[in-house]
């Protein structure tokens, strides 16, 4: 049996048809990799820097919101949701979320959404185990959903590899992290997040298959009602994305365009 969970209750409805409210609608979405007390990559946000933007939220009345209640919102006729919903999520599985976000999270009452590739969890030295992945599941403010069993470049893989083994390939990875993650965690996993943000209809039709009902990716612009449900964009956050570069972030299209008219 599934356990039930708070972030889980919400229903995800069909995707909603193309809207010309969509600039009016539109929700960033940030995805977050990694934290600690200094950059080490490109992708480390350190945790002040994190911290600076919860505070930033609250501050200036946003609301942060699962994804999945974006997402069915926007598969109904007149969209629910606060006036400056903000959607933050977690891919790969990172130790650092676990020892730097999760208390942070609490803190601030923050629901997220962590993209996880079961194959590294407990294996490598860089990830949470299952029983803190679970716990951050016990929290009631993290929702956890697949980001493919092992992460691999789907576009490499079909480059490298014979059609049959390349469908064998990508099938087994998006299944698998379903199954897994289910099993291990007992939840609900219907969400996905591609690996490097890659994807292409041939691999939309097999995460339909999978049993996904929508999938995010990478791409630095506000998702709106009108996008793909298997091709959410996010702005994926670095430690630059601070101050008036987190306030360029979460400004509406609308907000930007006026902004941009009354400079000239």
């Amino acid at each position: 049996m599934l356990r039930a969970v708070g972030l889980l209750a919400c229903f995800l409805p069909p995707p909603a048809v193309a809207s010309n409210q969509d600039d009016v609608q539109s929700v960033p979405i940030l995805v977050y990799h990694r934290f600690g007390p200094s950059v080490v990559d490109r992708m480390t946000v350190t945790t002040p820097v994190f911290e600076s933007h919860l505070r930033h939220l609250r501050e200036k009345g946003y609301t942060v919101i699962p994804l999945r209640r974006l997402l069915g919102a926007w598969g109904v006729e007149a969209p629910r949701l606060p006036a400056r919903p903000v959607v933050i999520t977690v891919d790969d599985g990172h130790v650092s979320v676990y020892s730097e976000m999760l208390a942070l999270v609490r803190r601030y009452r923050v629901p997220v959404t962590a993209f996880i590739y079961p194959s590294a969890i407990s294996n490598a030295a860089y990830t949470m185990t299952w029983t803190q992945l679970d716990e951050l599941v016990a929290s009631g403010l993290f929702e956890v959903q697949s980001h493919s069993y092992w992460h691999p470049n789907f576009r490499l893989e079909k480059q490298r590899l014979p059609a049959r083994e390349y469908e064998r390939l990508a099938r087994s990875q998006l299944l698998q992290a379903r199954r897994i993650l289910q099993d291990k965690l007992g939840i609900r996993v219907d969400l996905l997040a591609w690996p490097f943000g890659i994807y292409d209809q041939e691999l939309i039709g097999y995460a339909r298959d999978a049993g996904y009902v929508a999938a995010v990716t990478l791409e630095r612009r506000h998702a709106r009602p009108s996008d793909s449900p298997f091709a959410v964009p996010r702005y994926l956050m670095t430690d630059a994305d601070r101050g008036t570069a987190f306030d360029r972030i979460l400004a509406a299209p609308l907000e930007r365009s006026s902004a941009s008219k009354q400079v000239r």
